[in-house]
């Protein structure tokens, strides 16, 4: 893949992201958010999807807790599978 065409994948996935924010997101969620979707592109989902994914589950965080979603979501079963139906992964 092309430098120039990995640039536009992490912009769109960036923009993505962000669009997917809710609208009292602040920029620790948004970092939280990126964080997440640089975790999972690997997992198969479409950059939307796991943007969608990675917002839904940050949204279900305390804002208080200081674990990644990734590491989170391993001790969260039912917040995973509600996030997994919202944004239509597996």
């Amino acid at each position: 893949m092309s430098k120039h065409l990995i640039l536009l994948a992490i912009a769109s996935t960036i923009s993505i992201a962000s669009q997917c924010l809710p609208a009292f997101a602040d920029a620790d969620d948004a970092a939280w958010i990126k964080k997440c979707v640089s975790d999972n592109k690997r997992e198969g989902a479409t950059p939307e999807v796991v943007a969608v994914y990675c917002a839904c589950m940050n949204e279900k965080m305390s804002s208080n807790e200081t674990q990644s979603v990734s590491t989170w979501e391993k001790s969260h079963p039912k917040e995973m599978a509600e996030c997994d139906k919202e944004s239509g992964w597996k």
